[in-house]
């Protein structure tokens, strides 16, 4: 399963540049408004020094690392739900991803305008709220019509009714919809409606490299990502011996990339296994308490449909005694059946029958 992440934020909060980084791909970057005039998308593989551990282990003829896809979407402005800007073009691509990343500008920085003439961090996030919850209310009230039509035909509906209603309240109070208390049943209800604010959503601090270790407010509940966009340029044109030496002399022992990507599968409850054999050495996203025949049918859905068996080592065992061969002379490769949760690093090989 991929993971897309829409990047979004009112505009010259830097972006365009932190999407350039983490992809490395050139999307448009410039001191105005609407630089980005379509969404940008780049694949980025997910950072795993255990994915390169179990490389040199088995040494495949390839290494196939998980991805996160990024969409970068233009800025919002006050006024986007109503078409201000570019408004609702780009409030529909926002729909299209698993989660939203919020830059919120930080920095200063006399050259870059901002689009409000001031920076000012808890402001710019309140804007953003405002535009989505007022773009998700105007989605439910062109929905309930419709619906409220609809059940005269079909009285099941009645209940569906009931839950969008109740969402409607909840977004004319300002509220986010996903902040909103409700059963399986009622997010059932309003899934169709793809509410931009029923997604997840993590901050992203655009920082000054002094600040780089600044121990910031939570915005709206959440810790926020600090990341410096200059940096993380400077870091995508380095070699690696050379970036990790500039890391160091910055204090830092990750790019801003691996915060990203990991509080996004935190966020998004997601994590990794593994598979090794002298094909490939790959990596694999699976949701935290999903059972052995599921992360078989992310390899394939015939894995899944005609799953017999995994046979699993715990990464750490398969670090320390060199591979699959060691770690079963230890006693440590596992036979698991169809009621196994997968653990975070397991290294899995399947047994099917189709």
């Amino acid at each position: 399963m991929a993971l897309s992440i829409g990047i979004v934020g009112l505009p010259n909060v830097g972006k365009s540049t932190l999407f350039t980084a983490l992809t490395r791909k050139g999307g448009v970057a410039a001191n105005y408004p609407f630089a980005t005039i379509e969404p940008n998308v780049g694949v980025v593989p997910v950072p795993d020094q255990r994915l390169d551990r179990l490389a040199e282990i088995v040494q495949p003829q390839r290494v196939v690392p998980a991805t996160v896809e990024f969409v970068d979407i233009a800025g919002l402005v006050r006024g986007a739900n109503e078409g201000e800007g570019l408004g609702n073009q780009f409030l529909a691509n926002i729909r299209e991803t698993d989660a939203i990343a919020e830059v919120v500008r930080y920095f200063s920085d006399p050259d870059v305008v901002h689009v409000e003439g001031r920076v000012d961090p808890a402001g710019d996030v309140e804007t953003i709220k405002t535009e989505l919850v007022l773009a998700d209310l105007a989605t439910v009230e062109r929905a309930l019509p419709r619906l409220e039509k609809d059940a005269k035909r079909d009285p099941s509906l009645a209940a569906k009714i009931v839950a969008v209603e109740r969402v409607h309240e909840w977004l004319a109070a300002g509220h986010r919809a996903g902040r909103m208390e409700m059963t399986d049943a009622v997010r059932a209800h309003l899934r169709d409606l793809h509410l931009l604010t029923a997604k997840p959503m993590l901050y992203v601090a655009n920082v000054d490299e002094d600040r780089l270790h600044a121990d910031l407010a939570p915005i709206d509940g959440m810790k926020p990502v600090r990341i410096c966009a200059k940096v993380e340029a400077d870091l995508a044109e380095l070699e690696p011996d050379e970036a990790a030496e500039y890391l160091g002399a910055l204090g830092l022992s990750e790019p801003g990339l691996d915060s990203l990507v990991r509080e996004a599968y935190r966020l998004l409850g997601l994590q990794s296994f593994f598979t090794a054999g002298e094909k490939d050495v790959r990596a694999w996203t699976l949701p935290v308490g999903a059972k052995a025949p599921q992360a078989a049918g992310v390899i394939h859905t015939d894995f899944e449909r005609g799953f017999i068996k995994a046979e699993v080592i715990a990464y750490d065992d398969c670090d320390t005694f060199g591979g699959e061969a060691g770690a079963r002379a230890a006693g440590k490769l596992r036979i698991e059946g169809k009621d196994y949760v997968v653990a975070e690093g397991d290294v899995i090989h399947f047994r099917f029958n189709v």
